[in-house]
Formats: C-alpha cells, sequence, structure tokens
C-alpha cells in the first residue's frame, strides 16, 4: 500500500470513528460481508450512532423449514439419496435435520461440488438423488451448469429440490419497513445482476445504495459513501466495487439463469412469501424438478429469534439463545449453523475480534 492510499484508508477510518451524526440504522445483506467486517477489524471502528445490521444475506438461513422437511422425506424413500452442500445437513426443519435423519436411517450425503453428485448417480442408475440447489444470484449459474450437465450426459435420476432466491425484492421489502437507512449492496450477488439492480430501490425509496467489496479499505470506503449519504438523508446508487461489479453485470450469466429458472413465488424466514422472488426450474428443464414449489411453511422452534435477526429487528446477542442454548456445536437457528450466518458469525468472528 503507497502512502497515498495509506492516507486515503486513515481519512475513511477516521471519518468513522469520528462520526457524531444522527444515529443511523444500515444493513449489509451479504453474509461475507458480515464475516469480514469483523475479520478485518472495520465494525469495531463503528460508533454507537452506526447501527450496522445484519440483513437476509445467506441462503440458508432464510430457507423454510418446510423445505429440509421436504428432503428428510426424501430421504427414507426407497432407492433415494439426498446430496447437498455440507451447511445444509445441520439446518434444523421444523422436527430434525439432515444429520438427524441420517442418524435414522435416511439416505443423506454431501458434496463439495455438485459435479460430484453427477458423477455418483452416473455409477448408481437404480438411486434417485435429489440435489439441494440453495442459494441466491451468485450461485444461480452454477445450477445452470449442473442442469445443462443432466441433460447432456442423460442422467434419468436426477431430480433438483430449488430453494434459488433473487435479493433486490428482498430488499425492496426491508425499505418498504422504513427502518433501514442505507444499504451495503451485496458484492458478489452484483457481480451477476450489475450494480444498476438497486438503483429501482434507491429511486423508489429514497436510500443510498452502496456496492461494497470485502477488503478493509473496499469495506471503509463502501461504508464511509454509506454513512455520509445516510446522514444527509440522500438516496442514490454508488458502485465502491468497481474493479469486479459493471453497472450491467455479467450477462451471460444473467442469460443463462433466464434461460432454465423462471421467477415465482418464494418463502424467506422473517419475510414471509415475496412474489417473484424465487426461481424455478422452466420449460424442458422443469421435467428435473423434485417439487419446489409451494415450500411456504416455515416453523420455528418457540424463542429463536432468527427471522427478526434476519430483518434486521435485532442483533444477534438480543436472541436469548445465543450463544446459551443455541451455539455453533447445538444449533437451534439456522443463523448459527451456515458459516455465512449472522449469529454464528457474531458468535465466532465477534469473540476472536475481541
Amino acid at each position: 500500500m503507497n502512502p497515498e492510499q495509506q492516507s486515503r484508508r486513515k481519512a475513511m477510518a477516521d471519518y468513522l470513528k469520528s462520526y457524531s451524526g444522527r444515529p443511523l440504522r444500515l444493513m449489509e445483506v451479504c453474509g461475507t460481508h458480515t464475516s469480514m467486517l469483523y475479520r478485518t477489524g472495520v465494525r469495531s471502528l463503528l460508533p454507537n450512532g452506526i447501527n450496522m445490521l445484519s440483513g437476509p444475506g445467506c441462503p440458508v438461513c432464510v430457507t423454510p423449514t418446510n423445505y429440509i422437511d421436504k428432503l428428510i422425506k426424501y430421504s427414507f424413500k426407497a432407492n433415494t439419496c439426498v446430496l447437498s452442500f455440507g451447511d445444509m445437513l445441520s439446518v434444523p426443519g421444523s422436527e430434525t435435520s439432515l444429520l438427524g435423519a441420517r442418524a435414522r436411517g435416511g439416505h443423506v450425503d454431501f458434496f463439495y461440488a455438485p459435479e460430484q453428485a453427477l458423477d455418483r448417480a452416473e455409477k448408481e442408475p437404480e438411486t434417485t438423488f435429489i440435489l439441494a440447489a440453495v442459494g441466491f444470484e451468485t450461485t444461480a449459474p452454477v445450477w445452470v451448469s449442473v442442469v445443462d450437465a443432466v441433460l447432456t450426459r442423460k442422467l434419468r435420476n436426477v431430480k433438483l429440490l430449488t430453494a434459488l432466491k433473487t435479493m433486490p425484492l428482498a430488499m425492496d421489502t426491508l425499505c418498504a419497513t422504513g427502518k433501514i437507512d442505507g444499504f451495503l449492496c451485496p458484492g458478489h450477488v452484483a457481480v451477476i445482476i450489475g450494480s444498476e439492480a438497486f438503483r429501482p430501490l434507491a429511486e423508489k425509496w429514497g436510500r443510498p445504495m452502496v456496492v461494497g467489496g470485502f477488503t478493509a479499505e473496499l469495506l471503509l470506503a463502501a461504508l464511509a459513501r454509506l454513512v455520509h449519504e445516510s446522514s444527509c438523508g440522500r438516496g442514490g446508487l454508488w458502485n465502491e466495487y468497481p474493479s469486479y461489479v459493471r453497472p450491467e453485470g455479467n450477462q451471460k450469466a444473467q442469460a443463462a439463469i433466464a434461460r432454465v429458472f423462471q421467477p415465482g413465488n418464494a418463502c424467506w424466514r422473517g419475510l414471509g412469501v415475496l412474489r417473484r422472488s424465487g426461481l424455478y426450474l422452466r420449460g424442458k428443464y422443469a421435467q428435473l424438478d423434485a417439487g419446489s414449489y409451494g415450500l411456504d411453511d416455515d416453523h420455528l422452534p418457540d424463542g429463536c429469534r432468527c427471522g427478526d435477526v434476519l430483518t434486521g429487528d435485532i442483533n444477534p446477542r438480543q436472541c436469548p439463545f445465543f450463544n446459551q442454548k443455541c451455539t455453533p456445536d447445538h444449533p437451534i437457528g439456522a443463523c448459527m449453523v451456515s458459516s455465512e450466518g449472522a449469529c454464528r458469525i457474531y458468535c465466532v468472528e465477534g469473540e476472536i475480534s475481541k
């Protein structure tokens, strides 16, 4: 880092530390942002007047229990096996998790990459494999590749249960509450959909939308901009991650997503059912769907406030279960399971950063 960059970084850090304007409620909607705000030490710079809230930026966390329950039901079906990424295995359903189902005899396994699941399906043609396809716009292109590969390889024993969601509609719902002064927009999602995807939100609600990266310097730049514009009550769009995020985004990826998926209603924990915020297999690809529509029921354990964390109504430490009944080793809510979950990040990264 050259002297000019060091000077700029210090100026942004000093600005944030010395902020004394009106109290601000700002929200990041990306689990990696939540984590990196701790890891870089940027969160520790923020004074009491800047309340940084963690929104619905973790795809595993916003997935309703009904979806987990359906995967569990499949796991007990004859000649059927459920496959998912590892962080899905511990997510609680209404009664147990996929790990709990496996302990009871359910056929459940994990993969590091979906391609591994296809190789296994090719070797075990008598078994039907249900792939748990969970994520936001960032991972949707990965599932496009999986769908294309299934058809190309003529694998008749692979189905997808999808819980893929799109972020702007969730942010629109959060804006409508009037409780959030500005948003640190998700950098990874913005790489796919482009920074301009957030402009309608800024214009509709008069809120600042700032696209940010993940290093200390990029986070400082994004937060300094967000705090300044929010304190002035000024809406608008600013891209503080131009090295990776283009205004139009990745149009090739967008076209691929539109070819394979179509929008539909989807249930978000804490936000309810949001119109056209989900992605579902369309046309000839719908033959691979394992029954993804209508999974709208979400039953949290009594006392768990995961939904309130995801909407920014409370921070994780305000949940009565946080790091008491609910820990990374024994999670009660999904927000304590995933590495992108706010509760787990506050519990693990928050302790490390002290």
